[in-house]
């Protein structure tokens, strides 16, 4: 007992000393491009969540820090904020809590000394709540600084029972202008945007003019359409976004770049032009100085993410071209380095150099890498910090001054600017260094970082694929391996800065976090290989994998962990009854257990057809085929033969992968007489609330711990 509270002791100490790392979340330039302000978060345990604040950094000619910020200031109520285009005037919607369950949402706009408009949204009830979410949230100013757009819940009309008495008073005309309650319409069901999204149904695009303190709801747009990433057009007069389909029905949009969508222009007096082609699925908008309008598309079909391209329509011309197509396995660019294509879920906010070159990030292989497109030559250009091996996203870009925040697995995010050089010239940018990494534990600075570069003995078109191996320093004795995939499928691991490999690192364990085939960064090809092959190619890379890295790296072959959420909870889950003598213990988070089960519950049962081979659709009768194909490619039919203890982490309210699916599979194990437990977690699919998280990570490493 003794020593089972020492090895939580030492868990917790672990994290607790992690917890205190912050995390770069954003990052703006002034116009001048020689002042930041970079918004930072980091874990705040006795509150049970996060605290964001920002800090800002002063500039000399050579980008050099000459001043900053005495302390940080807390801006964790703010949800959206926006700077005018002179830089005069700074828009906050922000959110404050009255009691247990109530919130209200201003709207305010600081001038350099003062603030100027302070608006109680929800007093206005002119609409529901603000959107601040990564998928519709969006808040602009017009160029002339009188006007700011954002997207919020469109206000539904009351409505109430058949049968009602009513006050006397309330029963006659009141003159108000309000329209008479709906009746029977109290229970109608409506369909939201799942996952993360949840209660989101209808959004509309708000204008507030500053002036007169006047907001209006822009009418104009197909009744079937719900907006977002909103932004004005350079004279004021529009605005342009993207805006997603509800009919037949909404599937869940977070994480899915798939969903039918168009790009669309809509005057303030409710002219509606659509931009964008049919079949396509859009992200994105941005609009350079001269007027060109930019986005990222791809088809509206098939796997949840994958490469895009990134297409524009100059200002006078109604064509469509592509600067950027997908690649479907790779592109030499300058240089002759390889570009992968484009699988960013979004360009930066502000994107454009002064002579319009766009300056993106995007993930490649086992790193995320930034470039520089050439509008008029379609040339790509790595602009990526050579100085850290590691990932370098860009945050900003004003007056040809870059901001990006660069980490590793080793190293903290921590800021870089760099000049753009002229064209030609780009590969030659220096990136100088803003902010000093906070100090890690010794363990994880002077740890091991291994790309692997793997390759199934095939006939099929694609072999390849990657690992990142990561392991702490120094011992003499072979290491523990949690052998790691990712959700999705088609996402990816890199090298950059994570509090949970850094904890696992910290507590004496290798890891290997595998980039199956199927996933993003490797060409889109690679992508469109794994749907019908799921639960058996992505099985057999990290199987390859963990091979190989028993081959090339100190590690014990009788201490081999699972972990995995979500698409990764099905890999470990069949890796465990596929080599039930291989793996000795298994973390699995939100699995998918059973697709065909899965298919009429989640979000995305498109998800659940595509990944098993087959074409989405919901028309005509059940089809008994998919339903056994689906079956047939799931863990659930190897469960009879694990035999590793087994862990389940499940969120309450998850809407992508219901926690009936770990429900299901921890049934089968205790009967089959596997060691098994279940935590059930008030939170989604993600379980990234702190509370969630901490309690998660931290049994996570002990149930490995114990059972090793």
């Amino acid at each position: 007992m003794l020593r089972m509270s020492f090895q939580i002791e030492t868990i917790v100490n672990a994290y607790k000393t992690l917890a205190k790392i912050p995390a770069i979340v954003g990052g703006k330039l002034n116009n001048n491009g020689n002042r930041i302000s970079c918004k930072w978060s980091v874990r705040n345990l006795d509150k049970g969540k996060s605290t964001k604040y920002l800090h800002d950094y002063i500039l000399d000619t050579d980008l050099n820090v000459i001043a900053q910020s005495d302390f940080g200031v807390d801006v964790s109520n703010e949800l959206l904020s926006a700077v005018s285009p002179k830089g005069m005037y700074k828009a906050v919607i922000r959110e404050e809590k009255e009691g247990k369950e109530n919130k209200k949402q201003y709207l305010e706009v600081w001038c350099r000394h003062n603030l100027a408009h302070c608006i109680d949204l929800t007093a206005l009830d002119v609409h529901g709540d603000v959107y601040a979410d990564s998928e519709f949230g969006s808040l602009d100013w017009s160029q002339d600084e009188t006007a700011i757009v954002y997207v919020a819940e469109k206000k539904l009309k009351k409505s109430e029972p058949y049968i009602k008495r009513k006050s006397e008073d309330k029963s006659k005309v009141d003159g108000s202008g309000e329209s008479a309650p709906k009746k029977g319409e109290e229970f109608l069901y409506r369909q939201d945007w799942g996952e993360q999204l949840v209660g989101k149904q209808m959004s509309v695009i708000v204008v507030c003019r500053l002036p007169a303190e006047s907001f209006t709801v822009l009418e104009g747009l197909p009744e079937s359409w719900c907006p977002g990433q909103v932004r004005f057009t350079n004279d004021g007069q529009s605005v342009v976004g993207v805006a997603w389909e509800t009919e037949p029905r909404r599937l869940g949009l977070i994480f899915c770049t798939n969903r039918p969508s168009y790009i669309f222009n809509l005057t303030l007096d409710g002219t509606m032009t659509k931009i964008s082609s049919e079949g396509m699925s859009v992200r994105s908008p941005r609009l350079s100085s001269n007027g060109d309008l930019l986005w990222l598309q791809r088809v509206a079909d098939g796997p949840h993410h994958a490469c895009h391209a990134l297409v524009a329509k100059r200002k006078d011309s109604n064509e469509i071209s592509s600067l950027i197509d997908i690649v479907q396995t790779e592109l030499k660019i300058q240089n002759g380095e390889s570009f992968y294509g484009i699988y960013s879920q979004a360009l930066p906010s502000k994107c454009f150099a002064s002579d319009n070159r766009v300056v993106f990030s995007t993930p490649q292989r086992n790193e995320i890498r930034s470039y520089v497109v050439n509008i008029d030559n379609s040339s790509i250009i790595d602009i990526s910090n050579k100085s850290i091996i590691g990932s370098t996203t860009v945050l900003d870009v004003k007056s040809d001054v870059i901001l990006a925040s660069c980490s590793n697995m080793t190293t903290p995010g921590q800021l870089y600017v760099a000049r753009l050089p002229a064209k030609g010239s780009e590969a030659n940018i220096k990136w100088i260094q803003v902010t000093k990494p906070c100090e890690v534990p010794t363990s994880v600075a002077n740890s091991t970082v291994h790309y692997m570069e793997l390759e199934q003995n095939t006939q099929d078109t694609i072999k390849s694929f990657t690992a990142l191996y990561f392991a702490p320093n120094g011992e003499d004795k072979k290491l523990p391996l949690i052998v790691w995939p990712h959700g999705g499928p088609h996402s990816g691991f890199v090298n950059a800065y994570s509090l949970e490999a850094a904890l696992f690192n910290m507590l004496g364990f290798a890891s290997l976090q595998i980039n199956y085939r199927g996933s993003v960064g490797s060409g889109e090809a690679s992508v469109r290989y794994l749907p019908k092959r799921v639960g058996d190619a992505d099985v057999k890379d990290c199987k390859l994998a963990t091979d190989e890295v028993l081959k090339q790296h100190p590690v014990d072959p009788n201490k081999l962990c699972l972990f995995g959420g979500s698409h990764g909870g099905f890999l470990v889950t069949h890796l465990s009854g596929q080599y039930p003598d291989l793996y000795k213990v298994v973390v699995s988070r939100n699995p998918v257990i059973d697709v065909a089960s899965m298919f009429n519950s989640t979000d995305i049962a498109d998800w659940c057809a595509v990944e098993a081979g087959f074409t989405f659709t919901e028309k005509g009768p059940v089809s008994e085929e998919e339903l056994v194909a689906m079956r047939r490619c799931s863990p659930l039919v190897h469960v009879h033969r694990v035999k590793a203890p087994t862990a389940l982490m499940l969120g309450s309210g998850d809407k992508r992968v219901p926690y009936y699916q770990g429900l299901e599979y921890s049934r089968r194990l205790k009967a089959n007489g596997v060691p098994t437990r279940v935590y059930m977690y008030e939170d989604n699919h993600s379980l990234s609330s702190l509370p969630a998280e901490m309690d998660n990570l931290i049994n996570s490493a002990d149930w490995f711990l114990t059972h090793l």
